[in-house]
């Protein structure tokens, strides 16, 4: 009768840790997936905000040429480009703006230098927020590889057919215009 009883608890202690693991992984995939859309939605804001700010009359026309093309590339870019696109606008800023003050052609009126710093400031936050989003995603993954190469993961398969994460490698520096 105690073997039975041990068995028993055995079983369910077994079963408790079965389920807490799948529900673990499963969280990190869930979490995965979200920084995933994060990351994706802040790409879309930099690109934005880099068009805008090109498209604006405030950069000399050669840098707003660059800039607007290769921010229009990154938005438009498939999944298998969207590294080496983001990290060409990643280089168009550096350039543009590696000094630590940003060389507009402001207006001459307090409303349109207002105007001018907004958009800045915009672009600059949305470069930051970019490398703070695509390291967080990479830190998910790493969580979520380590999580899934363990033994007791893989004996029991509870990963399931869902692909291995990988990280997202670009160039995701901040320009010093952009540094607070």
């Amino acid at each position: 009768m105690e073997v039975i009883v041990v068995l028993l608890a055995l079983l369910a202690l077994g079963a408790l840790l079965l389920t807490w693991s799948a529900g673990r992984l499963d969280h990190l995939h869930t979490r995965l997936e979200r920084m995933d859309a994060t990351l994706d939605a802040e790409l879309l804001r930099r690109s934005s905000a880099t068009l805008e700010l090109a498209t604006s009359g405030l950069l000399d026309p050669a840098t707003a040429m660059v800039l607007a093309d290769v921010a229009h590339r990154a938005r438009r870019a498939s999944a298998q480009e969207r590294e080496e696109s983001e990290s060409a606008l990643t280089e168009a800023l550096m350039v543009a703006f590696d000094a630590p003050d940003v060389p507009l052609a402001m207006p001459p009126d307090d409303v349109g230098q207002g105007w001018a710093s907004d958009l800045v400031t915009e672009l600059g936050t949305a470069t930051r927020r970019v490398q703070t989003a695509r390291r967080l995603h990479n830190d998910t993954v790493t969580v979520t590889r380590s999580r899934r190469r363990s033994g007791f993961v893989r004996l029991f398969r509870l990963a399931g057919h869902a692909p291995m994460p990988q990280p997202i490698e670009f160039d995701d520096r901040v320009p010093a215009a952009f540094q607070r």
